[in-house]
């Protein structure tokens, strides 16, 4: 591969890696307040289904991605109603998430399939810095959005470890019970934790389809990434700066199959290339599966289990 091929897939690498961190970054959100959202994946296709219908309509791309974003945080209340205050099992509860929104979204492109979008995010070459040898293709010839993604991603670390609300958040992923006793309102920091997580999983869905998919495809539009962004919070240990790095590590996997192929490489089937984001994330999920690896690594200790005031 010579070296401008190589710097078009990192390029590609950043902007594919952008709906990730951003659906990530939502994510490491919820599960910090203890709650476990498995829904990613729907609020992220119902989020672009969304984009795309507003976009189309308004001929507006930040109408799309305002649209995309409180579809995924509507979805993400409807989790929290049920995992906080019905205290319903929350994995049955995320699964029926990806299951309404696969469907939602099914039915509401029906009339849409296929057809492209005009109203698309354009780049937004950052003046000085876009003209540098390598660094200025990869980085700063990006687009709004991915900018945007870097400023949420240093906000997150700010806000877990330097505000009294990001010390709360943490306390009550850790326990709930002990927060509960020093004043703080656990459903309402969960509630509030887990809308954001999904605002963010509707605001991936709708950058991919304002920006990265040419046209609304429904098997296409999502790829199971938002799986993909599950593995990625827990392979970056719930860190906001490593989810991403994580997040352009499988951005560059999921471009390898076509950055290999433009540059001749015939060893490796295109369909082995296809599958290796996935199976780097089942290779995640299955080293990190132990629960005194899980809690090493930093997952809260809370996650997934309802709180009960009573039960103090």
């Amino acid at each position: 591969m010579n070296d401008t091929a190589l710097v078009l897939t990192l390029a590609a690498a950043v902007a594919a890696g952008t709906p990730l961190a951003l659906a990530a970054l939502g994510e490491l959100l919820t599960e910090r307040a203890g709650v476990l959202n498995l829904g990613v994946e729907g609020m992220m296709l119902l989020g672009a289904v969304a984009a795309f219908l507003a976009a189309d309509g308004s001929g507006s791309p930040a109408v799309g991605l305002l649209a995309g974003m409180l579809t995924g945080g509507a979805l993400a209340a409807a989790h929290a109603f049920l995992s906080v205050t019905m205290r319903a099992n929350q994995i049955v509860s995320g699964l029926a998430l990806v299951i309404f929104g696969t469907g939602l979204s099914t039915f509401l492109g029906q009339p849409i399939e296929g057809r492209p979008l005009a109203a698309r995010l354009g780049g937004a070459a950052v003046p000085v810095l876009a003209d540098l040898p390598v660094v200025g293709r990869i980085l700063f010839q990006q687009d709004l959005v991915v900018y945007a993604t870097w400023v949420l991603a240093l906000l997150v670390l700010g806000y877990l470890g330097r505000t009294r609300a990001g010390l709360s958040l943490r306390a009550v992923g850790e326990s709930p019970a002990t927060a509960d006793a020093m004043g703080v309102r656990v459903a309402a920091v969960r509630y509030a934790h887990t809308i954001a997580g999904g605002l963010l999983a509707g605001a991936g869905g709708a950058y991919l389809i304002l920006a990265r998919v040419p046209s609304w495809a429904q098997a296409a539009t999502t790829n199971g990434i938002g799986w993909i962004a599950l593995a990625l919070v827990v392979f970056a240990s719930w860190r906001p700066l490593r989810v991403l790095a994580g997040a352009y590590l499988f951005g560059a996997a999921l471009r390898a199959n076509f950055a290999l192929q433009a540059a001749g490489v015939r060893g490796v089937p295109a369909e082995v290339l296809a599958m290796l984001p996935y199976l780097l994330t089942i290779a995640v999920l299955v080293a990190l599966s132990a629960g005194d690896l899980r809690r090493r690594v930093g997952a809260p200790a809370a996650l997934g289990v309802p709180y009960v005031r009573d039960e103090r």
